[in-house]
């Protein structure tokens, strides 16, 4: 596999709805640099088993990639409705819309180490686990997407 196809290969685990995917882009000694996923490609796989089973109408663009060296980068937006427990808590029913930037180091075809960036704080606003912030001078339209509205 080439660098270039692990966040395609990303987009269609997501898409695909299928954790066993992560055999064919991730590396048995994956380290994952985000607090809420572990380290290996087991970890990997358990991680996407329960998010699917908390959104199991998760639909996922890839809206960039871009390759440098033995580092792939992509641009990710997440649409799903909160139908089950995920991290503790229970199911909200509530449309979410999550983007996240994600970076692997890629060695001969398998992702071995990952970092991301997710819009965390809006995502659990969305869910209704976090009060809206209504910063002054905001956008209407970010607000709204703050408050968990689905427009």
């Amino acid at each position: 596999m080439s660098q270039q196809t692990v966040a395609h290969a990303f987009a269609a685990l997501m898409n695909g709805h299928d954790p066993d995917a992560v055999d064919g882009f991730v590396a048995e000694d994956y380290v994952n640099h985000n607090p809420y996923v572990e380290d290996g490609r087991e970890a990997n796989r358990a991680f996407w088993g329960r998010w699917f089973a908390a959104f199991p109408d998760t639909r996922v663009t890839l809206e960039d990639v871009l390759v440098d060296s033995d580092r792939v980068v992509g641009r990710f937006t997440y649409r799903a409705t909160h139908l089950g427990s995920l991290l503790g808590e229970e199911p909200t029913g509530r449309p979410v819309e999550m983007r996240s930037l994600d970076i692997w180091r890629v060695r001969d075809g398998m992702a071995v180490e990952h970092w991301d960036e997710l819009n965390t704080v809006e995502f659990f606003t969305q869910l209704g686990l976090l009060a809206p912030m209504n910063m002054p001078g905001a956008p209407a339209g970010a607000r709204s997407r703050e408050e968990g509205d689905a427009s």
